[in-house]
């Protein structure tokens, strides 16, 4: 561990996350008020991101799957208790945009691994207060829907009130339609409350508003040359090869086929998911987005820098939670654990 904190004071409710990515999820709960004490992704270059983002190392490499409390104690330095469990298990095998879906996927396994490692920390260690999975809204039709409900029905026996529902992050800030399915379990017996989703915002964010404003990225095979990159560390996009960038046959708001979705600039995008080079295309239709281009639509925060090649990048940012929808559901969640002078805080840290 580079930093001791095993003297640190811990005034915030403290976050197990699983799966975390580069942590996106995450970063909403800092930002409403949590602390995120231990993360971890099977990834590397995820898990590069995760710490270059922080103040503390707190994201480990690991296989889920074999974490021990041994583990926890370990790399957090002392006897690891959280308050509560978060994380986004591999969404692909449930994905409609996985158009080789398998039963036998190895990765349909890990919402079970993910709800287990939790369960496991709540009977034997510490009751937690909440756990909360993040998902494609596929998951809840998984083998005829007994997946998803499988889990529920061990949450429910083991004490939490659970609730699904499906967010879309254009309806909190985000410049994106982006649906996804958000479980939230609160320990019945230590915070009464029902679960209340989240208001949503008034007006819609455009891509105009996220990234009417950028100069023009680096280009791929100019990267190594750049001194500096003009906005950002990650605003560099793959060269245009295709002869549909020059000759007109792209126009905003329209899709030519899977590969050449282009964005119109007063609508929010599509779903930021990126694979096989299929990254859209900028309004302007002369290139693909810039890995920062795409982080802006998830609303990540500028100062945040992704770390890998530029393929790492776009998982990374593809495969993440937006911060404010995230930062939406963890507000929530802190009302509900924390309600001495909730109002208070809650109002000074969603204007931050």
């Amino acid at each position: 561990m580079s930093k001791d904190r095993k003297d640190l004071k811990r005034a915030k409710p403290l976050v197990l996350s699983l799966f975390c990515g580069c942590g996106g999820l995450d970063l909403g709960f800092e930002q409403a008020g949590f602390e995120v004490g231990l993360a971890y992704d099977l990834r590397a270059p995820a898990i590069e991101s995760y710490n270059y983002n922080r103040a503390t190392n707190s994201g480990f490499v690991r296989d889920v799957g074999r974490i021990k409390f041994a583990d926890l104690d370990s790399d957090f330095g002392r006897e690891f208790v959280p308050k509560g469990v978060i994380g986004g298990p591999p969404c692909q095998s449930f994905s409609r945009g996985n158009s080789s879906k398998t039963e036998d996927d190895p990765r349909r396994a890990m919402v079970r691994v993910f709800f287990s490692l939790a369960l496991k920390i709540h009977r034997s260690r510490s009751e937690l207060d909440f756990i909360v999975m993040e998902n494609v809204p596929e998951v809840a039709s998984a083998e005829e829907g007994k997946l998803l409900q499988t889990e529920i029905n061990r949450l429910e026996r083991a004490g939490f009130r659970v609730s699904k529902h499906i967010y879309n992050a254009k309806n909190y800030g985000v410049a994106q339609n982006r649906r996804r399915l958000i479980l939230v379990a609160l320990n019945r017996s230590r915070l009464a409350r029902e679960w209340i989703i989240p208001p949503v915002t008034e007006d819609l964010c455009t891509v105009r508003d996220a990234i009417g404003n950028l100069k023009e990225p680096v280009y791929f095979e100019d990267a190594k040359k750049a001194d500096t990159y003009p906005e950002h560390p990650n605003h560099w996009c793959m060269t245009p090869r295709s002869s549909k960038f020059f000759n007109n046959q792209l126009k905003p708001g329209r899709s030519t086929g899977r590969s050449f979705k282009s964005l119109a600039w007063d609508k929010p995008s599509y779903t930021v998911s990126y694979g096989h080079r299929e990254v859209h295309v900028h309004p302007r239709c002369n290139r693909r987005l810039s890995v920062f281009e795409a982080m802006r639509l998830q609303g990540f925060p500028d100062e945040f820098v992704l770390k890998g090649t530029m393929s790492a990048q776009f998982s990374q940012v593809s495969e993440a939670v937006p911060p404010p929808l995230a930062k939406a559901i963890a507000l929530r969640i802190f009302q509900s654990i924390s309600p001495e002078d909730v109002s208070d805080a809650s109002a000074k840290i969603a204007a931050e």
